[in-house]
């Protein structure tokens, strides 16, 4: 749990980056940075909650509509930076992120699209990090395909171990954001069930608008 200088209970100084580039095509309602969540832009309460977590300081990338997110969003204790390569995928809003850190913080990466996220969430990953390893969010969710339905599966946040940003920030292309790097080397994640917190969903189609509720 956080403390007044934003460092774990575990002594671990942490960094919130928060991917917010997107344009939401998908969605067709603009940026998701703006969605309303609570009366307020989703970007706002997705960096509020990471500081509330426990994060010592957080970054928010903006890219589509960066001018507009700025006046309508609170960030003022948050560093916020517009991606200019936006379009080119989450990759470079995570590298863009990853490189305004202190380089002896471990990275909390959220995505702004995911209004179910908690501090409780935030919390649950920084208490569990374990040295030199990433720590990711996991969900039960129901799907038909998963036998009885509860399978758990990786989500967001995560937490990158400090000495292992260089390593994951190499393999970073694309839309991929860390996925390539978690593929090859799954015998360095750790998955904590945040289930009872929230689904883990994202906000990508139409027909999940009702997480913004």
């Amino acid at each position: 749990m956080g403390d007044s200088n934003g460092t774990s209970s575990a002594g671990m100084r942490t960094t919130g980056v928060v991917l917010a580039a997107g344009a939401g095509t998908r969605l067709g309602l603009g940026p998701k940075a703006l969605l309303p969540y609570r009366g307020r832009p989703l970007v706002e309460a997705v960096a509020t909650t990471l500081l509330a977590g426990g994060c010592r300081e957080v970054v928010v990338v903006l890219g589509a509509g960066a001018a507009e997110v700025e006046s309508a969003a609170r960030l003022d204790g948050c560093r916020v930076l517009t991606n200019p390569e936006w379009e080119s995928g989450m990759g470079s809003s995570f590298l863009l992120g990853a490189r305004a850190a202190d380089p002896a913080d471990h990275l909390l990466v959220a995505l702004v699209d995911q209004p179910g996220l908690t501090p409780a969430t935030v919390q649950r990953l920084l208490a569990g990090h374990r040295p030199g390893r990433i720590t990711a969010a996991a969900y039960r969710r129901r799907d038909s395909n998963d036998g009885d339905g509860t399978a758990l599966r990786r989500g967001h946040p995560m937490v990158i171990d400090a000495s292992l940003r260089e390593e994951v920030s190499a393999t970073v292309t694309g839309d991929a954001g860390a996925r390539g790097f978690l593929r090859s080397r799954p015998d360095l994640v750790d998955e904590v069930d945040c289930s009872d917190q929230s689904t883990g969903e994202d906000v990508d189609t139409p027909d999940q608008l009702g997480l913004l509720r």
